[in-house]
């Protein structure tokens, strides 16, 4: 067994015996069954709502069943999240949700539901985005490029590439929708195993030229990149004319020569 299955098996043998817990799952690559050794481990506690705060106070007992944690953090972003750091090294977060906080995204698996308290859910497992979700990707590559145009203006190299990073992060979940939309959530995480090898290969050069000292480069293959799929992206923007504008000006700006697209 690989240590995170170990984490997992001993935790959750403990959580089952806390009385707040109605279910324990797995999300990320554990719960898609595509985990290595490299892995971290998203674990997820389902509780009434009437029962999450006593329940916080359990987690970390729960956790150092495994192992003794040398680092933890308790934060807040989707649901109470406790990120805890083991003296293997190992990185769980353990998620605490109720079933009005459970986030309708991505694949789980059950290790405990005795009352079948998950089952309302499993329709709701996907990685696609919606339609809504895609704009917003769209937005925020145009909108990168964008800041990427001033700091690139004043000379601001690093802060230059910073936006253009941001940028890619975008593109990835667009490009994703298009060529592997059952898995488009993944972005940047999936391009290796599921984009065409040419566009792959076009993101992963352009990737490389993400530096002070090459971002013009990378920009413009950006931009050839965004040209030879405005097409298609302007289609699924379905009618949304101010990020159509935004984002044809932005590649047209570094792509003179292509003339209006």
């Amino acid at each position: 067994m690989l240590p995170q299955e170990i984490a997992v098996q001993k935790i959750t043998e403990s959580l089952i015996r806390d009385p707040f817990i109605k279910a324990v799952f797995l999300k990320g690559s554990m719960g898609r069954n595509e985990h290595d050794e490299h892995s971290d481990i998203d674990l997820y506690c389902l509780v009434d709502g009437k029962d999450e705060k006593a329940f916080l106070n359990n987690r970390k007992a729960h956790l150092e069943s495994y192992r003794p944690i040398i680092f933890e953090d308790d934060i807040f972003i989707i649901a109470p999240q406790l990120i805890a750091v083991f003296d293997d090294l190992l990185h769980m977060d353990l998620f605490t949700v109720t079933a009005e906080s459970f986030t309708k995204k991505d694949f789980f698996k059950v290790l405990y539901d005795p009352h079948g308290a998950m089952e309302e859910f499993k329709e709701s497992q996907s990685l696609t985005i919606s339609p809504q979700e895609f704009k917003d990707a769209v937005i925020d590559v145009a909108w990168f490029m964008f800041q990427y145009k001033k700091a690139a203006a004043r000379g601001n190299d690093v802060w230059a590439s910073r936006m253009l990073t941001n940028s890619i992060d975008h593109v990835a979940r667009v490009l994703m929708h298009k060529y592997k939309p059952d898995r488009a959530q993944l972005g940047l995480k999936a391009m290796s195993t599921a984009l065409p090898n040419e566009v792959k290969e076009d993101l992963a050069a352009l990737l490389e030229t993400i530096t002070p000292n090459r971002h013009r480069d990378a920009v413009v293959r950006l931009s050839n990149l965004l040209h030879n799929e405005m097409e298609w992206i302007i289609e699924k923007l379905e009618g949304d004319t101010q990020t159509e504008e935004l984002l044809r000006r932005m590649v047209e700006w570094h792509l003179p020569i292509k003339g209006k697209i």
